[in-house]
C-alpha cells in the first residue's frame, strides 16, 4: 500500500482532532479527501508528511512506518501544503536547484519537472513575477523533483482563477496516473472532474470511503414538476424507471427514479399521454455535493 492509516487518533488536551481514521490508498489512485473546516484534513496530511506525532495508531508510507522513520519516508512523499512556501526572490530555476540540493538528486530533475509541470516560459523568471497559478506550478515542481511515489496536496487550487484551476486540475490528472495522490479540497466539481475515490471526515471521524463510480452509480435523480390538472396516483405509477413519489399539492409532484439517465423526456411524454400540460419542472439530482451536505451537517 502506498498510504495505509491504521486506527490513528490526534488529541490536543481534550479536543480530538482525528479520531480513530483507518483506510488505505494504492499506488495510482487519485483520492479526494473532503471535509468541513476543522475537521481534521490538514492534522492527518500533517501525521503523513511526519511534522506532527498522531497520539495513537500508526501511518505507513509504502509499507514504512513514518514515526520513527520520518527521515526515510519523506524521500517516498511530496508534499504541497496549503500556503505555497516559495522563496519568491529566486528565480525558478534557482528555486528548483535549491530543493534538488535538499534532496540530493541530480540537477538534470530540473528540467524534466519543468517540462512535467509547463513551466519552460517561466523558468528564466523570478518566482514573484509569476501569475498565483504558475506559483503553485512551482510549488508543485518543488514537490515532484525527487520523483516521489505518494503526492499529498492540502487545497492546491485555492486563489486561483477557473483556467488556472483546470490546468492545475490537468496535471494532477496527468500526475496521478503514475502516482499516489491524496487531494484535499472543498471544490465538489475538483473532485468529480479529478479523483478516482472519495474520502470525506468531519469532526475527525471517517464518514464515506467510496469510489466515485460507486457512488455516482448509486445516486438517484429526483424531478419536482408541477401539471396544470390534479392527476391519481395510480396513473403515475405507469412512469418507467419511478421508485418513489410525493404528492405535495393536487397537481405538483416529487418524482424519485433508479436511472441517472434524464427522464424529463419519458415525463414530457407521460403528460401527452394523459393529455396534461407542465407548468414546471425542476431537477433535483442528489449529488456529490448533497452527499457532503448530508454527513458534514
Amino acid at each position: 500500500m502506498s498510504i495505509k492509516v491504521v486506527h490513528v487518533s490526534k488529541k490536543y488536551g481534550e479536543q480530538i482532532a482525528v479520531n480513530n481514521l483507518d483506510f488505505e490508498i494504492n499506488k495510482g489512485e487519485i483520492v479526494g479527501f473532503l471535509g468541513p473546516n476543522g475537521a481534521g484534513k490538514s492534522t492527518l496530511m500533517k501525521m503523513l508528511t511526519g511534522f506532527l506525532t498522531p497520539t495513537e495508531g500508526v501511518l505507513y508510507i509504502n509499507d514504512i512506518p513514518v514515526i520513527p522513520n520520518q527521515k526515510q519516508t519523506n524521500k517516498h512523499i511530496g508534499y504541497l501544503p496549503e500556503h505555497n512556501p516559495l522563496y519568491k526572490e529566486m528565480f525558478v530555476k534557482e528555486y528548483l536547484r535549491f530543493i534538488a540540493d535538499i534532496h540530493k538528486v541530480d540537477k538534470s530533475e530540473i528540467d524534466k519537472v519543468v517540462l512535467q509541470t509547463g513551466l519552460n516560459s517561466e523558468a528564466s523568471k523570478k518566482i514573484h513575477q509569476l501569475s498565483k497559478g504558475y506559483q503553485q506550478r512551482v510549488g508543485l515542481a518543488a514537490a515532484l523533483i525527487h520523483n516521489p511515489e505518494v503526492l499529498i496536496l492540502d487545497e492546491p487550487t485555492t486563489g486561483l482563477d477557473p483556467n488556472q484551476i483546470l490546468e492545475i486540475r490537468a496535471l494532477i490528472k496527468e500526475i496521478g496516473k503514475e502516482k499516489t495522490v491524496l487531494f484535499s479540497t472543498h471544490i465538489m466539481q475538483e473532485v468529480e472532474a479529478v479523483c478516482d475515490r472519495v474520502i470525506i471526515i468531519n469532526k475527525g471521524n471517517l464518514k464515506v470511503d467510496e469510489k466515485l463510480s460507486t457512488l455516482k452509480a448509486g445516486q438517484q435523480q429526483i424531478i419536482q414538476v408541477e401539471f396544470d390538472f390534479k392527476i391519481e396516483e395510480q396513473f403515475i405509477k405507469q412512469i418507467s424507471n419511478l421508485v418513489s413519489w410525493v404528492n405535495y399539492h393536487d397537481n405538483e409532484w416529487e418524482l424519485t427514479f433508479n436511472t441517472q439517465e434524464d427522464q424529463r423526456a419519458a415525463i414530457f411524454d407521460f403528460a401527452q399521454e394523459q393529455g396534461l400540460k407542465i407548468l414546471q419542472m425542476n431537477t433535483k439530482n442528489k449529488t456529490l455535493e448533497t452527499l457532503f451536505k448530508e454527513v458534514t451537517a
